[in-house]
């Protein structure tokens, strides 16, 4: 036992990750698992699965959403179900998790990376326009930090140019705005419903479509292309979501809007005390956007804040703080993209200084309060 007068050394602190799970209590999953052990239905769309596509289209405000396994075969369905030509062009972002261009690489279609905007590091309906050629078929842009992209202007891009739009969203859920709900935007919106995000299934992910034709379609692509019990139309794969994976989504989003808020509690308190700090900058909510702070993104400038953002990184490792850099390196420089000639470095500065600057804080629902001051210490003593 440690005596009074003992203080507990670096190497004895608890690390804090950048984000954990928020688990609801044990005994609250219980009757949820008993249900499945008592009607025996594990996968293939039982009812948990049933249940949480239609509470969470109450949740969301969407028409139609179909639930898979994981994120990732979500977008790879998503971009499947779009129907692009094999070779075809998909403007995307390079500031992103490298899954969002691995997806469109593995429907044998071809990223073209365009800049970010320098607000949010969202893609840039400029660079978009500009990044267009004959072979372009689609866009997918990245609600980066849940902070939706500018939808309109993308819409009019895209209705100019005959193009397909897919909205990787998995930091959006919990967003809302004054007007049409941003997963209602594009052809498609797809969502990651993985442990580190705010609502979570362990793993998971789905896509929001706005008719039943296309959920139709989805469901049959996420379970191997079955369209009846003998009948395979088209190629498809193993996407569903297990009854395990649904129920515990229908238990966590009995508790999203505690989850929510307590989110929303941390990052005020970084915003208040990182104010003003000089070098240090808050990607904050875009105007008129309710945020669910999936992630707390700051920036770091070096010749403001005496230190570069990899100086601060390696001090709160130090400290036994692990931060995140949100999203570094940008997936234009990974040895499948670098020798496109739209991952250039000297075409996407904007990406590139994001890229450099950007450092995700520790935010999650049950974080302490000792947790968040240990993190605000580390900056301020910088």
């Amino acid at each position: 036992m440690m005596r009074p007068e003992q203080k507990k050394s670096p190497s004895d602190r608890k690390p804090i990750p950048v984000t954990r799970p928020f688990l609801p209590p044990l005994a609250e999953f219980i009757p949820y698992l008993e249900r499945i052990w008592e009607s025996r239905w594990v996968t293939n769309g039982g009812p948990q699965h049933q249940e949480l596509e239609r509470a969470l289209c109450r949740y969301l405000n969407v028409p139609f959403i179909s639930l898979f396994n994981n994120g990732t075969n979500a977008l790879l369905t998503a971009l499947q179900a779009l129907d692009l030509p094999e070779g075809s062009e998909v403007v995307t972002t390079p500031f992103s998790f490298v899954a969002t261009a691995h997806a469109i690489k593995w429907n044998r279609l071809t990223p073209v990376f365009s800049d970010v905007e320098p607000t949010h590091g969202n893609l840039d309906p400029a660079t978009i326009e500009a990044a267009i050629t004959p072979r372009t078929r689609a866009i997918l842009p990245v609600h980066v930090y849940g902070n939706p992209c500018d939808t309109a202007a993308i819409a009019d891009i895209a209705e100019r140019h005959d193009l397909k739009v897919l909205y990787d969203a998995a930091h959006l859920f919990g967003v809302t705005r004054p007007a049409r709900p941003p997963l209602r935007d594009g052809d498609l919106s797809v969502l990651s419903f993985h442990a580190t995000k705010v609502f979570g299934t362990f793993e998971g992910g789905a896509i929001v479509c706005s008719s039943e034709a296309m959920k139709k379609r989805i469901d049959s692509l996420k379970n191997f292309g079955f369209t009846g019990e003998t009948t395979v139309a088209e190629v498809g794969m193993n996407g569903k979501m297990n009854e395990v994976q649904a129920a515990f989504g229908l238990l966590a989003l009995t508790h999203i809007d505690e989850a929510l808020a307590r989110r929303r509690a941390v990052a005020e308190r970084y915003t208040a005390a990182l104010a003003g700090i000089p070098g240090i900058g808050i990607v904050r909510p875009s105007v008129g956007v309710t945020p669910a702070w999936p992630y707390f993104p700051i920036t770091v400038e070096a010749a403001h804040l005496g230190k570069s953002r990899d100086d601060l990184f390696e001090e709160f490792k130090r400290h036994d703080i692990l931060p995140r850099r949100y999203f570094y390196p940008l997936i234009s420089s990974f040895a499948p993209y670098r020798d496109l000639p739209s991952a250039a470095p000297e075409k996407l500065p904007v990406a590139a200084r994001f890229a450099e600057q950007v450092l995700c804080l520790p935010i999650f629902p049950d974080i302490t309060g000792e947790e968040i001051e240990r993190t605000i210490t580390v900056i301020k003593a910088t």
